[in-house]
């Protein structure tokens, strides 16, 4: 069986588990070591359980965390050798090279975007995504009968994440922005543009016309995720995916910054 749970999502720090029989990894992790720590006691888990950290890309929000977090407990770091270079300089001391930063003491698993790997029962299938990152990705969790398929950070959709996602069981899918409240919004022209860019993050609309295109006959569950706490309002988004399912806007799971979402499993 497999289930997860997120403990946050949103700009200020993302962070999932997803767990396969006795395997439990984590896909990103933006929260501090000590709130990463509170979160994971009140889902119940020991950290010292973690198998793996999955890393999407070298963002703050989705990377800030991880050093400290497998530093402590020993996890092993699974990254695109892009991503890891950008993180090391991003760790690297002002003045130092990045083959001195904090990540050369961890344990560290490159992987190919494109190359399907096992961490003990649990197959994991990073896809490539257009995003303003070094070499980014999402992944495709199963049980090998099952499949998660984690979306977060995408400037557009692409026949290949489309392919990816098709046939899933569950998905937590990006829902940034409502398009009307980012432009209408305080933030910098600059910044509206890098998010409702290319590389930047998906809009509502843009979510559910993604959704529309997948094969979802087999879904059991579907999470809105990184919402935007000044660009969006989880009713938005909530009834932009309900749109396209025929459902409930309330069916739609939501994972928020504060909480995230509580388990989900698929049967």
């Amino acid at each position: 069986m497999l289930r997860f749970t997120s403990l946050a999502s949103g700009s200020q720090g993302n962070c999932l588990v997803v767990e396969v029989g006795a395997t439990r990894v984590l896909v990103d992790c933006g929260l501090s070591l000590r709130e990463t720590l509170r979160r994971l006691a009140g889902r119940g888990i020991a950290p010292e359980t973690l198998r793996a950290i999955l890393v999407t890309h070298e963002h703050e929000d989705h990377l800030g965390g991880v050093n400290a977090l497998a530093a402590a407990y020993g996890i092993e770091v699974v990254l695109t050798r892009g991503t890891l270079a950008a993180q090391r300089e991003l760790d690297a001391p002002p003045g130092e090279t990045a083959a001195n930063a904090a990540t050369e003491s961890l344990r560290v698993r490159l992987i190919d975007g494109r190359a399907p790997f096992a961490i003990d029962d649990l197959e994991v299938r990073p896809f490539t995504v257009p995003h303003d990152a070094r070499e980014p990705v999402q992944y495709v969790l199963s049980d090998g009968a099952r499949r998660l398929g984690v979306l977060t950070d995408l400037g557009g959709p692409t026949a290949h994440v489309i392919e990816m996602l098709s046939g899933c069981e569950a998905l937590v899918l990006e829902c940034n922005h409502a398009l009307d409240l980012l432009w209408g919004g305080r933030y910098p022209r600059w910044l509206k543009a890098r998010i409702a860019g290319p590389l930047g993050h998906l809009d509502n609309d843009a979510s559910a016309a993604l959704l529309a295109a997948l094969d979802r006959s087999r879904l059991q569950h579907v999470i809105a995720a990184h919402l935007s706490e000044q660009n969006n309002r989880p009713a938005l988004a909530r009834a932009a995916l309900a749109g396209v399912l025929g459902c409930a806007p309330e069916w739609v799971g939501l994972a928020t910054q504060a909480e995230g979402c509580e388990w989900r499993a698929l049967g």
